[in-house]
């Protein structure tokens, strides 16, 4: 089946340590399906740990499209993306597979979903690193004030301090000429592409949230984080990569400035955090067929998940 006949589509959002990737894994096997990475840090070749980046043991589960294929040295933007993802949509939908779209990186799920082509925009690394030097210098709130100005609409629906969020709507305002509101409200216009399921997991606790986050963390320590950081910083100073969560909160530690100990709790903090902004583009979204991960077992999330794809009609 087509993109432009609409063709079946699911998506697996969710705040992290949600348990998105063993879902997406074990979806791609009830429904003869493929992964998709929407995650704007998995990207990245050599950043598996700090990212949560699906294992060598999942990829086998699994295959997983848009992982480990891009060095941190390289640029990348959501048209990038979805310049990548929808001919790989297209052709799992020719070959009778469905195309499972697993992430928590809002900007990319909505362009996805929203049918956004941002024209004429394939990302600009100098704007956008001018606009990252600013944000250093006059502060988020700065950015933020600026963005009132030029796309108030969108700027009423952002966090003041979500600076990664402000700075791509910037960029897009100053390389298309256009808000980002103007290119949503087009892509409303033009109407959706597939037919989705979206898949929202979440948490009914939050306190709960907190606890998988910080057990996720403390993990991710174990299993080498502080190297991986450290040969990061080494081979890539100063990329745009290096504002991935995991490893900016690491630097004190990494330049002896602090105790791991205090790293690794402003790393918790930062996530959870993250984790909280995440839920809320979700509840934005009225399509979500929310899951809570700490009200169902493994087995019992799955079940539901393939009840909801099954009665969402798109498989029809």
């Amino acid at each position: 089946m087509s993109e432009k006949k609409g063709g079946p589509l699911v998506v697996v959002g969710g705040v992290t340590a949600s348990g998105k990737t063993a879902l997406g894994i074990r979806l791609c096997g009830r429904f003869l399906g493929e992964v998709i990475s929407a995650d704007s840090m998995q990207i990245y070749q050599g950043m598996e740990i700090a990212t949560a980046a699906p294992t060598g043991e999942e990829r086998a589960a699994a295959t997983h499209h848009l992982v480990g294929f891009l060095s941190p040295s390289e640029p990348f933007s959501v048209a990038d993306w979805t310049a990548l993802a929808r001919p790989l949509i297209a052709r799992l939908q020719k070959e009778g597979k469905l195309p499972v779209v697993v992430g928590g990186t809002g900007l990319y799920l909505s362009a996805l979903m929203d049918n956004l082509d941002f024209e004429g925009f394939s990302g600009d690394p100098a704007l956008r690193e001018r606009l990252e030097r600013r944000a250093q210098q006059e502060g988020g709130e700065a950015l933020y004030g600026e963005l009132c100005r030029v796309d108030p609409a969108l700027a009423k629906k952002l966090h003041p301090h979500n600076l990664g969020r402000v700075i791509r709507a910037l960029e897009v305002y100053e390389a298309t000429g256009e808000a980002m509101s103007v290119h949503q409200q087009r892509a409303r216009e033009r109407g959706a592409c597939y037919r989705i399921c979206l898949l929202a997991l979440g948490y009914a606790d939050r306190e709960q949230m907190r606890r998988r986050i910080d057990q996720r963390i403390e993990r991710m320590v174990e299993n080498g984080l502080i190297e991986e950081a450290r040969r990061f910083y080494q081979a890539y100073p100063g990329r745009t990569a290096a504002a991935a969560i995991g490893y900016k909160e690491l630097l004190p530690y990494l330049r002896g400035e602090e105790p791991l100990e205090e790293s690794v709790a402003r790393l918790k903090i930062r996530t959870y955090q993250y984790a909280k902004r995440q839920l809320t583009w979700l509840k934005r979204d009225s399509r979500c067929r929310w899951l809570m991960a700490d009200q169902l077992s493994p087995q019992a999330l799955f079940e539901r998940a393939c009840a909801l794809i099954e009665e969402s009609g798109i498989l029809e």
